[in-house]
């Protein structure tokens, strides 16, 4: 497991800690897909409900939205973990200096806690290495990417000056990576996933070995993959818009799961993708990636 973890009582959020020392809520609230005043409205919501980290990305096109939530809201920013992503279209060493500078006027903040690069496409070089000087100058607590394979990830580690903290994945029931996650962790490299419930496909919440875990422990299924996530060293950032399924997502911090159980789960695993190949990507995905636009 990466990092040691530590538990707020006054939150009962958990954290690990990063190879740098930063400290990270295990849970944070993903920000993908809202925008405008849902957006605001889901910020106030999360925070209201216990959330203090919060993850977007520049595609997400709602950093101003958040940014405006986190003001109407009655937190000191010094409590909150804020996640931003470079997009590929700013994949270079000057594309990424001023991406991390909009963000951190559109977040209305002074410094963010984590920035990824989204994916590997385009010049990861020279945007990795902007990221290490907005690090080293303070404007950055934590620096890391996502969607990255092993091989990239190595050579990361071999040939910059800082090795990245955090690797943001695709993991779920059905897609769980288990070697590039344990090579992950291995490195000191958090894992965090995204789509921890798969976006709904596959009827993950009315899957029979899911259903039936829930019942052992009195549980929901988005408990137990939560919780799945969690005893394996896994960070995660799910999403709801309701705030009662907000708050409820909190709640997993109050029972284990057996090995058996582990086990079962582990028997879902398809080992392949439900979103595209994004750490090996081919022509038709790169071309994909490169015709998403921001509106800002």
């Amino acid at each position: 497991m990466m990092g040691k973890q530590v538990k707020n009582e006054a939150s009962k959020m958990e954290y690990r800690t990063l190879s740098n020392g930063v400290e990270m809520p295990v849970l944070g609230y993903g920000m993908a897909q809202v925008q405008g005043s849902e957006a605001v409205q889901a910020v106030k919501d999360a925070i209201a409900a216990g959330y203090r980290a919060i993850d977007t990305a520049v595609i997400y096109d709602n950093e101003a939205d958040i940014g405006q939530g986190i003001a109407e809201s009655n937190v000191d920013r010094s409590d909150l973990f804020l996640t931003t992503k470079v997009w590929v279209q700013d994949m270079t060493y000057e594309g990424a200096k001023a991406s991390v500078m909009r963000s951190l006027e559109l977040l209305q903040t002074d410094y963010l806690d984590l920035v990824l690069l989204h994916h590997p496409i385009g010049d990861v070089w020279g945007a990795w290495r902007a990221l290490e000087e907005l690090y080293g100058a303070g404007k950055i607590r934590a620096i890391g990417v996502s969607n990255f394979s092993p091989a990239l990830l190595a050579q990361f580690i071999a040939l910059n000056d800082i090795a990245p903290m955090v690797n943001q994945i695709e993991n779920h029931p059905f897609h769980q990576q288990v070697d590039k996650v344990a090579y992950f962790q291995e490195q000191g490299v958090l894992v965090e996933a995204w789509a921890p419930f798969a976006e709904g496909m596959h009827d993950v919440f009315h899957s029979p070995i899911l259903t039936a875990i829930a019942d052992n422990h009195g549980k929901s299924v988005g408990h137990v993959i939560l919780r799945w996530l969690l005893q394996r060293g896994i960070s995660t950032i799910p999403k709801s818009m309701k705030p009662a399924r907000m708050r409820d997502n909190l709640n997993v911090f109050d029972f284990e799961l057996t090995e058996p159980e582990m086990a079962a789960i582990a028997t879902m695993n398809t080992g392949e993708t439900l979103f595209g190949g994004s750490d090996d990507p081919d022509v038709a995905h790169v071309e994909k990636m490169l015709n998403w636009t921001v509106t800002h």
